[in-house]
């Protein structure tokens, strides 16, 4: 589950400790205990970063669809003016 503090980290701040955990991984020469505290708090990133993901998608898609229906509704009256 993800904590208030993570639901408040921004993508980029989110994203950036992401590849710090991802780079300390790949370093090695953790203990095992270690090992699975970071990765779990990499699960914990990379959830915070999809959700920013989805909701710009969302934007986008919303923003894209109101522009669609703004060109169908300006052919529509243009149309009828002639």
């Amino acid at each position: 589950m993800t904590s208030k503090v993570d639901e408040a980290l921004g993508y980029e701040q989110a994203r950036d400790e992401l590849i710090e955990v991802v780079r300390r991984l790949e370093a090695g020469g953790t203990t095992l205990e270690e090992s699975l505290a970071l990765w779990e708090r990499g699960e914990e990133l990379a959830k915070v970063c999809r959700r920013w993901l989805e909701g710009a998608r969302a934007r986008l898609d919303a923003a894209l669809a109101e522009e669609s229906q703004d060109e169908a509704g300006a052919k529509d009256t243009g149309s009828g003016s002639e």
